[in-house]
């Protein structure tokens, strides 16, 4: 029977003789989706951040004459709407009564949490892991594009601006300093000056060492010039680097800003498990589910380079 545990699915724990239950008692990673994440909770269906655009710049006013007005109004959309994601599993009674170690209800119902926290995590790395897909746009009345682009649209205003650097590269010293000054000089929808900077650099596995050597030396990386390292010296990443494991490009690298309302995770409803007995079969079914959007409002929020 799919779906159900049964006593044939774990025939060795009906029996003393067993030394261990191996494969099950990993150990996890901290949780790292909050390193990228602002966290919010939520108490409707759906929450909706809107854009609002900023004045223009100061005109001057020739004596006698009247003040030049400007306008203000809202801009993009961003919907996040939460989704619940749920698993569970059924055990036969037999199972339960027969089970000599707790194998199924007890060990069964912690790899049933493990498996939520995997799937928040994967599923938070992926707004990330599909910022490059022009098929994954935020939900809502957005700007109509990925995550990062070089060509996000203003609004109501005219041009654009980026959060991707025009030619795409690897994760080096260079690229690093390049991207820091494309945020350091990063504009309003009205295209004027805000004040915006890297907080920290999130990496994959793949390019946890290389970041260590480019932030954590004293001196330039891979010179023999006596330079210091700018990007360490002058506190450009302020909080360092952290390492993502649920990214799946090997040489895709982000720098997450200062921005307010960027990346976002939405907690509608924490986890929650439930336990019942289906009244005929006297099957035991575990259950655990929990509700939730991630997502961005303002991209000025985390900056991306898919590597070259």
């Amino acid at each position: 029977m799919a779906g159900i545990v049964t006593s044939g699915s774990f025939a060795k724990a009906l029996w003393p003789g067993v030394n261990a239950w191996y494969q099950q008692d990993y150990d996890e990673w901290q949780t790292e989706y909050t390193e990228v994440f602002d966290q919010e909770s939520s108490s409707q269906q759906f929450e909706e951040d809107v854009g609002v655009s900023q004045f223009g710049l100061a005109a001057v006013k020739p004596e006698g004459q009247g003040i030049e007005y400007d306008d203000t109004e809202q801009n993009h959309v961003a919907r996040y709407t939460h989704k619940v994601y749920a698993k569970g599993f059924i055990v036969t009674r037999e199972m339960v009564e027969d089970d000599q170690y707790g194998v199924v209800a007890r060990r069964q119902a912690r790899a049933l949490a493990r498996s939520l926290r995997l799937t928040k995590e994967t599923v938070h790395a992926n707004v990330l892991n599909n910022g490059f897909n022009s098929s994954y746009t935020m939900g809502g009345d957005h700007d109509g594009v990925e995550l990062f682009s070089t060509a996000h649209p203003n609004g109501p205003y005219a041009g654009n601006f980026q959060n991707e650097p025009t030619t795409a590269a690897d994760l080096t010293e260079a690229s690093l300093e390049d991207m820091l000054i494309l945020i350091a000089q990063a504009k309003d929808s009205r295209g004027l000056q805000i004040q915006l900077q890297g907080t920290k650099l999130v990496v994959p596995p793949q390019l946890m060492f290389l970041a260590s050597r480019i932030l954590d030396s004293e001196l330039r990386v891979d010179t023999a010039n006596n330079d210091v390292n700018a990007i360490k010296h002058g506190n450009y990443l302020p909080q360092g680097f952290v390492v993502n494991h649920y990214l799946t490009d090997a040489d895709a690298w982000f720098v997450k800003t200062n921005c307010p309302d960027g990346l976002k995770t939405m907690n509608r409803r924490a986890m929650q498990f439930g336990t019942d007995n289906e009244f005929d079969t006297e099957n035991a079914k575990f259950k655990a589910s929990e509700r939730y959007s991630a997502g961005w409002s303002d991209p000025r929020g985390i900056y991306g380079s898919p590597g070259s």
